[in-house]
């Protein structure tokens, strides 16, 4: 009986073993895309503003009414699942956006949007409260002095998703871009203690521009404290005068329903990185598809 059961064990054993080392489905570019992703676009947070534009994508694009369905996630489980597709060159539809370590990593593109249902452009906005300006004039001048770009702000957002602590990252970039912090800087004076309180979402884009920011007005003397909070009581903080300022708006598509809803009680600053975008983004094995409307095919 021992005996038995034992060849039973080893039995079921192989079985398992043989079935984990089978290896996924590729991308198949003769056979329509839907069926191979289980019609299923790989998203972020609910709360994100781009989980809001894909919804309307699915319905302007009658991706709805073939069942395609955006299933909810975090930026993480997003992208781990983007990489393990890459790994084994299956089909994956993401919802992405740039700036983002993502574009740097792996090979992917955006899916164009005929209907402009995402934007034509982004771009990150530095918003404050009102009064910001009057309170501390110091500070508000640098953040409207403020002017990165995409790779810039990749780069560092990639050095931090390796692992390194957003906090060196940002002093690695302030030393090694003397230039461009000198220029946002220019005609800043010393913050000799005065506070500046900043909130942002924990997404990786705001991660390293409010690492980056709050560390250059550190060495200029000012107190800086960092709040990481949800899209919705971010802004609500600043309308409040709760926080002073944040430097990862999303305009005018992903944060303008917020912009909308607080305008009256916040005021933008300056955009701080222009030619962002957001969208649905494949691996660029899958060549013959270019477009959103090619997932309907």
């Amino acid at each position: 009986m021992k005996r038995f059961i034992g060849l039973v064990s080893l039995g079921i054993l192989a079985i398992t073993l043989s079935a984990c080392s089978v290896t996924p489905k590729k991308y198949n570019p003769h056979e329509s895309v839907g069926p191979q992703v289980h019609k299923t676009i790989t998203g972020i947070d609910a709360g994100a503003g781009i989980m809001a534009s894909t919804q309307k994508a699915l319905s302007g694009y009658g991706l709805k009414q073939q069942d395609w369905q955006l299933q909810t996630s975090s930026t993480a489980a997003m992208c781990s699942q983007l990489e393990k597709s890459i790994r084994y060159k299956q089909p994956i539809v993401v919802t992405a956006w740039q700036p983002h370590w993502m574009f740097k990593k792996y090979p992917i593109k955006f899916l164009k949007d005929p209907k402009g249902i995402y934007g034509k452009s982004e771009q990150i906005d530095t918003v404050a409260r009102k009064g910001f300006q009057k309170d501390n004039p110091g500070a508000y001048k640098f953040f409207q002095q403020f002017k990165w770009n995409p790779s810039m702000m990749g780069d560092v957002m990639y050095a931090n998703f390796k692992g390194a602590d957003p906090q060196k990252t940002a002093k690695k970039f302030i030393k090694e871009h003397p230039k461009e912090v000198a220029k946002w800087t220019a005609g800043v004076p010393d913050g000799n203690g005065k506070q500046v309180r900043m909130t942002y979402v924990t997404w990786d884009d705001a991660i390293a521009s409010t690492n980056v920011t709050a560390q250059i007005l550190r060495d200029k003397g000012y107190k800086v404290t960092m709040t990481a909070m949800e899209a919705q009581p971010e802004w609500s903080s600043i309308a409040r005068g709760s926080a002073d300022v944040t430097t990862a708006a999303w305009m005018p598509v992903t944060s303008g329903p917020l912009y909308a809803k607080f305008k009256d009680k916040v005021e933008v600053v300056g955009t701080n990185c222009p030619g962002a975008r957001v969208g649905l983004a494949v691996p660029k094995y899958m060549k013959n598809v270019n477009s959103i409307e090619d997932l309907k095919k």
